[in-house]
């Protein structure tokens, strides 16, 4: 009935059972046979991916000068959207030329680059703030003066709008897409898997594996065996033409 009546994807359908497994489980103290609610195949579908021409143009398209440092911020860290909503102040390192990722998925630390020219779009906003934050890096409220940091709805509202501005809007961009591209052209421009997993905050290498899939260095890397035969060219007519 899920997948023909409601049309429920695969993913849904195994969160779904996974839920009702842990409710009879833990909360009715009750078996669970997994035998007769066998989980569907998981769908792995590749993520969109911009060319880093793209990603200047959706940066450039942003309005007003806070959302273009948001995805600044989304794409200089690779970090998630809630990750990029919490930081604090005391987690950009201009010493040591690091960011802070604090909590992140799993409950894990960890610290990213901190790139040059995002340092300078985070001192030019700093100077354009009103009031001086002195914990939430990005805080909520129209004046950014909020005791709260920002919703993840603004981050995604900065790449929706963005997006349309630059003509992009037929990719379908949210915040996680920028994650995407930073891993991906990260991979493109020779750094090793090992590397964008630790940035990345993955627990396993081979969630990281999936970008080899999307990397253009590692597609062109092999040639088709279709340019290793000898055969008649395209604008060749056949005999019996």
């Amino acid at each position: 009935m899920l997948f023909t009546k409601l049309k429920v994807s695969p993913n849904t359908v195994t969160v779904r059972l996974a839920s009702l497994r842990f409710f009879y489980v833990h909360v009715l103290k009750k078996n669970w046979s997994i035998a007769e609610t066998p989980y569907p195949k998981k769908v792995l579908r590749l993520p969109e991916i911009l060319s880093q021409e793209d990603v200047a143009r959706l940066i450039d398209a942003a309005e007003p000068p806070f959302y273009r440092v948001l995805l600044m911020t989304l794409y200089a860290t690779g970090a998630r959207r809630a990750e990029v909503a919490y930081l604090k102040v005391s987690d950009i390192d201009s010493q040591r030329m690091v960011v802070h990722i604090r909590g992140g998925k799993g409950r894990k630390d960890r610290d990213v680059m901190l790139s040059q020219k995002l340092l300078e779009a985070l001192r030019n906003y700093w100077r354009s703030l009103r009031r001086k934050p002195k914990n939430w890096l990005f805080p909520g409220n129209r004046w950014h003066t909020g005791s709260r940091p920002i919703t993840t709805k603004v981050l995604w509202d900065a790449c929706q709008h963005a997006a349309q501005r630059a003509g992009l809007a037929r990719k379908n961009i949210h915040p996680h897409t920028l994650r995407h591209c930073f891993a991906t052209h990260l991979l493109e421009a020779g750094a090793d898997l090992r590397t964008i997993q630790m940035l990345l905050g993955h627990r396993d290498l081979e969630e990281t594996t999936i970008y080899l899939h999307l990397s253009r260095r590692h597609l062109n890397a092999t040639c088709s065996p279709l340019d290793a035969l000898t055969i008649r060219g395209v604008e060749e007519p056949t005999q019996n033409a």
